[in-house]
């Protein structure tokens, strides 16, 4: 080193990247062949090592707890099942120069036509097969090319509008492509998510460091799906397989980013060759459909007749031309990775030029010539001394490929050979670039694979300016997926000149008008509706568990005859009194969270976050709080977060139809919990103490104080929980706030006539309004509780199915 040239103990970059040793014959993202810094970093690491390890430390923890706050996770599957892990954000992003992102794009933008070309050749005219530039048997027993949508021509003109491409980086530093993603391609709002925590984390360097933004890239296609509809009618949906899919996070948040609906295929049906949404309006039509979900699911009677996922007649909806589906059914063909042998001499059939973004080598071995090619060097490439550092593998699983996952064979390559049969795909081992990842306070050199996306507007396709790198735990390849501990990066495009803010909404023009909520979803109202009345009746089970355990500790199990009466009336609604936090309020829990997860779209963050924190304390409750006092106590906890919980929802959920369906549900069970609460404890023959029992499960103990200068009885106890109009708690009030909420739900028209769930109501809001405290005997009890079960069936009757 020369006297001039800085050293690490002058340079804090130096200091920074000292060390920092990527593997030989091997392109990396951080240093340049000759071991120089890439220009494009410079930027990056000054911040980086003007930061203290502390506070390095505290802006990582920013972006970890945004990430843990909004919910984003993945799903981690194991042989006992699956659960939901915070997303693993490797904190350093990924740097690209423009000029260097300018040439990806061309690259990009070529291959998002060609794959739309080979597209539309395999469900038409076939010309590729018949000229032999694809085998015959690589289509026809490919399970992914769908016979009955063959011919079928998508309304728009295109197959194809939204794709994702795997890259990496050759050792001379070029880009190419590891496998093309049209079925489903997931990853665009987890990439959005990436840049919002890096925002947490790096708030100065990224604004000064002029990174291209994300939002125009979702601008220009939300608005390109709008311009799909049919006239300009009917509504766009997101298909999704439910919640229990690893990548459902990413599902409801692009839905309710874009403000599309988010849609399973119970949702629909297709009436008259249109497919319809039912939704507490009535049936509405989706004109289109931005599906999710793998093809052949999608429609049990001409693809797939297992799936239970699909919608019957889906694919007679395509025939009919009245929807567009992004992307079409069948397009899951163009990524079975033999057709990455075939595709540069189609390139240059179909466009009259190379690829500019090659494959990764590629051959399918239906072919004698390659499969003996293969046979001859799969042991070199799979099993040689260099299999930690240079295998073909699955990016989305992480295994070794070779046409099938491979898992860990290792037997005799023949033997492998025989029982993949003639659908065998030969890949050349890659070495991919690394990338600097923030391994225990140090840059260290880390396997990187990138995820791009475009996607089809009006004006040809765009290309996302990012995407998301997924980055290995290890310096092993094969550790990329999040199953084997990789991590996720969010990826910087840095222009050299000032970028521009973006948002989502382009700038308003004409006149302001307020749009109106869009239609609900009938499962959406639906898991509203149980959401309200199982965060309600968890609420009555808290109540009813702190009750008896105060008396417990007071008096003991024996003492008094209301002990007994508590522990016979808990254990029909499955709570167990010798619990100290019994099964039943935790599996309550559950379903409320189950509810509130299958409309997250809908559902605001922070409610979701009071939702998991009020089912987490129960378990933690579970483990330790024993009978008596100490369970008293813990249900006091319970009941306060369950009112932060009814805080969130009350004050700050839009007054929309969803509102209104969680507000009946609640109200509702509300009503039937304070029925049968008055049918046994406000009862002639109810044990002593019971009238004061019946109080403090209404929460009305300081407002019976207040009202009344007398002690409980049954006219007091049964006026103010069954007939005060003014008491929140009371029977009358749910009855009364049920009918306002379903006249809104069902349109205020005033001239429309009455339906059944509207007539039922009326009734018992009537009955009650002429009630007197003794005419509501046990048996006049009994009986409301079977009308509030008819007003339920009506509802779900008129709304919800």
């Amino acid at each position: 080193m020369s006297q001039n040239e800085p050293t690490p103990q002058d340079d804090p970059v130096l200091t920074l990247i000292d060390g920092y040793a990527p593997p030989k014959g091997v392109a990396d993202e951080l240093l340049q062949a000759n071991g120089q810094l890439r220009p494009v970093w410079q930027g990056f690491l000054q911040h980086l090592a003007a930061q203290s390890p502390e506070g390095r430390d505290a802006a990582f923890a920013r972006g970890d707890q945004y990430l843990h706050d909004e919910g984003v996770y993945y799903r981690k599957y194991s042989a006992e099942g699956s659960v939901e892990r915070d997303w693993p954000l490797s904190h350093i992003p990924v740097i690209i120069g423009a000029n260097d992102w300018a040439n990806l794009t061309a690259g990009i933008v070529q291959r998002a036509e060609l794959l739309e070309k080979v597209m539309a050749d395999l469900y038409g005219p076939a010309t590729l097969i018949e000229r032999g530039l694809l085998p015959p048997e690589l289509v026809a027993q490919n399970p992914e090319w769908l016979r009955p949508l063959v011919g079928v021509t998508p309304p728009s003109g295109h197959h194809l509008h939204f794709i994702a491409l795997e890259l990496g980086r050759s050792p001379d530093g070029s880009w190419f492509v590891l496998g093309d993603r049209t079925q489903a391609p997931s990853g665009a709002g987890f990439a959005l998510e990436n840049r919002v925590a890096a925002t947490r984390v790096f708030r100065e360097a990224l604004s000064d460091a002029n990174v291209l933004r994300l939002a125009g890239f979702f601008r220009h296609f939300r608005d390109a799906l709008l311009g799909l509809r049919t006239n300009g009618q009917g509504r766009v949906g997101i298909l999704t397989p439910g919640q229990h899919t690893d990548t459902y996070f990413e599902h409801a948040y692009i839905a309710s980013y874009l403000g599309f609906m988010l849609l399973e295929c119970e949702d629909l049906s297709v009436i008259d060759g249109q497919l319809q949404v039912r939704t507490t309006d009535g049936s509405e039509p989706i004109s289109v459909l931005w599906r999710r979900l793998d093809s052949r699911f999608a429609d049990p009677l001409e693809l797939d007749e297992t799936s239970a996922l699909g919608t019957p007649g889906m694919v007679s909806a395509l025939r009919t031309g009245a929807l567009n589906m992004v992307n079409c059914l069948g397009s899951g063909v163009l990524e079975t990775r033999a057709m990455l042998a075939f595709l540069p001499k189609i390139c240059e059939a179909l466009m009259d030029a190379p690829l500019i973004l090659p494959n990764i080598a590629t051959w399918w071995c239906g072919q004698t010539k390659e499969q003996d090619y293969v046979r001859k060097n799969l042991e070199r490439m799979l099993i040689g001394p260099a299999l930690s550092t240079r295998l073909p593998f699955d990016m989305d699983t992480g295994t070794v490929l070779g046409g099938r996952a491979m898992d860990d064979q290792t037997g005799p390559v023949d033997d492998w050979l025989s029982r993949n049969g003639p659908q065998l795909v030969g890949q050349e081992a890659v070495s991919l670039s690394t990338t600097p990842a923030m391994v225990d306070g140090r840059l260290a050199p880390r396997p990187m694979v990138l995820r791009v996306y475009a996607a089809r507007t009006p004006d040809g396709w765009t290309v996302m300016p990012g995407g998301y790198a997924r980055i290995g735990a290890t310096e092993d390849p094969t550790a990329l997926a999040m199953q084997s501990g990789g991590s996720v990066a969010d990826v910087w495009v840095v222009s050299d000149r000032p970028v521009k803010m973006d948002t989502l909404n382009a700038p308003p023009t004409g006149a302001f008008v307020r749009h109106q909520p869009g239609a609900l979803p009938a499962r959406a109202a639906d898991n509203l509706f149980w959401l309200g009345r199982n965060v309600e009746r968890a609420e009555a089970g808290v109540r009813l568990a702190r009750a008896f355990h105060r008396r417990l500790d007071t008096f003991g199990p024996d003492a008094l005859p209301l002990v007994e009466s508590l522990r016979q009336y808990m254990e029909p609604r499955g709570l167990s009194p010798d619990q100290g936090m019994p099964d039943g309020l935790l599996d309550l829990f559950a379903l409320a969270r189950d509810n509130a997860g299958k409309v997250r779209d809908r559902f605001s963050q922070d409610g979701w976050n009071a939702l998991k924190d009020l089912e987490n304390t129960a378990k933690d409750f579970a483990t330790r709080v024993q009978p008596g006092d100490d369970a008293a106590s813990a249900m006091g906890v319970l009941l306060r977060k369950i009112g932060g919980f009814s805080g969130l929802v009350h004050e700050n959920m839009f007054r929309s139809d969803g509102w209104r369906c969680l507000t009946i549900g609640r109200a509702l069970e509300r009503a039937q919990q304070i029925t049968s609460l008055l049918e046994v404890f406000a009862a002639p023959e109810a044990p002593y103490g019971g009238y004061d029992v019946a109080v403090e499960l209404g929460d009305s103990v300081m407002t019976h104080r207040r009202r009344y200068s007398v002690e409980t009885n049954r006219n007091t106890v049964i006026d103010l929980m069954a007939l005060d109009l003014d008491n929140p708690r009371s029977l009358v009030f749910q009855v009364q706030r049920i009918q306002d909420e379903e006249a809104k739900l069902a349109g205020e028209d005033a001239q429309r006539p009455a339906d059944e769930a509207a007539r039922l109501i009326l009734q018992l809001r009537t009955d009650l309004a002429v009630a007197q405290p003794q005419d509501l005997t046990a048996d006049r009890f009994a009986a409301i509780f079977q009308s509030l079960i008819q007003i339920s069936d009506a509802l779900t009757r008129r709304y919800f199915s």
